[in-house]
């Protein structure tokens, strides 16, 4: 029997590992980020695991089949699946203009300071937060919202610090209803955090 798609399996975790090892391999080359790459994300994280609807596998909310399909999150909705397309459009631009500004401040193989760091992790913090407002899946877009957040660190040299599955600890939950609100500053907050966790828990030193 196929492990469903919301099971911490195995199979779930083997997927995300050979997904975030893909996107780290197009990080590392500055390929431009795009919403094309999240759903082919999505796809290769469902791989092999039992859907309610396979048709939802690597489709947005929107298109044929998902027209009326509504996400909810702690009380709140997603994007309405009519706008989602013109929201992923949107949010393809900002976060293009934002990876262009930073690909020039850091060129490839230089080490960011320390304020290009807090950037990068906001630039993270906003693509994580704008993806869980829009929700464009009707299931894992969480764990592709964190997937983009890894993917955005690994392209300028930073370590893939928010854990795919399970979900982060701590506020991780209350941040992400902030951000179905359009609030990314708490992510922001939060991912600083996490980002301090990551180094400190791997430092051989501490």
């Amino acid at each position: 029997m196929l492990p469903d798609w919301d099971a911490d399996s195995p199979e779930l975790r083997r997927n995300l590992k050979k997904v975030l090892e893909a996107a780290e391999k197009e990080a590392r080359l500055r390929v431009l980020p795009t919403v094309e790459a999240a759903r082919r994300w999505h796809s290769e994280t469902m791989r092999g695991l039992k859907a309610d609807k396979p048709e939802y596998i690597g489709a947005f909310r929107g298109e044929p089949g998902l027209e009326s399909v509504v996400v909810e999150i702690g009380g709140r909705h997603g994007e309405a699946a009519d706008k989602v397309s013109a929201a992923l459009r949107d949010f393809e631009r900002h976060l293009q203009s934002a990876v262009a500004y930073l690909d020039q401040a850091i060129p490839p193989g230089v080490e960011p300071t320390r304020g290009q760091i807090d950037a990068i992790l906001e630039v993270c913090a906003w693509a994580h937060a704008e993806w869980v407002r829009i929700h464009p899946f009707a299931n894992g877009s969480g764990r592709t919202a964190r997937l983009w957040a890894n993917s955005l660190a690994m392209r300028y040299g930073l370590p893939p610090f928010v854990r795919l599955r399970p979900r982060p600890d701590g506020n991780y939950g209350r941040v992400s209803q902030k951000a179905m609100l359009g609030d990314w500053e708490p992510t922001a907050t939060l991912f600083g955090q996490l980002f301090r966790d990551f180094l400190e828990d791997s430092d051989p030193d501490v």
